[in-house]
């Protein structure tokens, strides 16, 4: 993939989301915000790709499937006012259907389309698909750790809002009471991803976005975290979170190792 293929992707993005600007004041704070967050997850994969070696030309690539990865957002939205999956349509099906319909990859080599396609259609999995093959992984696996990266700084800007100034849609609706679910602590502690369909509040959404940790997939992903103290600002809006201090210690400590490139097997 050349340059001149990614900056036309880059034209037809910024030329796509103009379309979904017709709305009311609060569809417009949602539609900007997939805006907003489609740009910070390119640059999140510029960083990865940098760090972890990449050629310029799996670079690119890379960064293609992060412009691409939610373009589905936009339609799910104006259809259903949501960008909760449950209650639409699968938004990483929903990207790769917008990228068919637009013939938008027809450019590519056969080979790079599918990896970019792969990529998009996977990357909001729970877990990964099984005997998935190299080079299909190495992609997968950095957009979802660049997405997540975003994600995290998302959700923080969400909680330090005043509720007037919120896109509405990035809640999933989940009460906000100080109660934490004992099967999403439990979780927690054992060093795995809390699944959304145990999330009882927003406490355990919190949880939840901590479990994170477990799913990242590069050294460089660790240390960008760390960086951004992303885990310890989320934690601080947990309340009451102090009898949570050994368990997020445990976290703290698997980012640390993971950042050193302690990945577990199979990663």
């Amino acid at each position: 993939m050349n340059q001149s293929e990614l900056d036309r992707l880059q034209s037809w993005f910024d030329s796509y989301v103009q379309t979904f600007y017709d709305t009311d004041d609060d569809g417009l704070r949602n539609i900007r915000l997939k805006v907003e967050h489609t740009g910070q997850v390119c640059r999140v994969m510029e960083l990865l790709a940098a760090g972890e070696g990449l050629s310029p030309d799996d670079a690119r690539i890379a960064a293609a499937a992060a412009l691409l990865h939610d373009v589905g957002r936009f339609p799910q939205y104006r259809r259903w006012r949501t960008f909760r999956d449950s209650d639409s349509d699968n938004h990483a099906r929903l990207s790769v259907e917008v990228l068919r319909e637009q013939r938008l990859l027809e450019r590519l080599e056969v080979g790079e389309r599918l990896l970019i396609e792969e990529a998009v259609r996977f990357h909001n999995l729970l877990e990964l698909p099984a005997r998935l093959k190299s080079p299909t992984a190495l992609f997968l696996k950095l957009l979802r750790d660049a997405d997540k990266l975003d994600i995290w700084r998302v959700f923080l800007d969400y909680f330090q809002k005043p509720p007037e100034e919120r896109a509405s849609a990035a809640s999933l609706g989940f009460p906000d009471r100080p109660e934490i679910s004992p099967e999403c602590v439990a979780t927690l502690a054992a060093g795995r991803v809390i699944r959304l369909d145990t999330v009882k509040t927003l406490n355990d959404f919190k949880l939840l976005q901590i479990s994170w940790v477990y799913d990242l997939n590069f050294p460089s992903s660790c240390r960008l975290l760390a960086e951004r103290g992303h885990i310890q600002r989320l934690a601080a809006t947990i309340q009451p979170g102090e009898a949570l201090a050994p368990l997020l210690e445990k976290v703290m400590a698997e980012v640390k190792g993971r950042a050193a490139g302690q990945l577990p097997e199979g990663i």
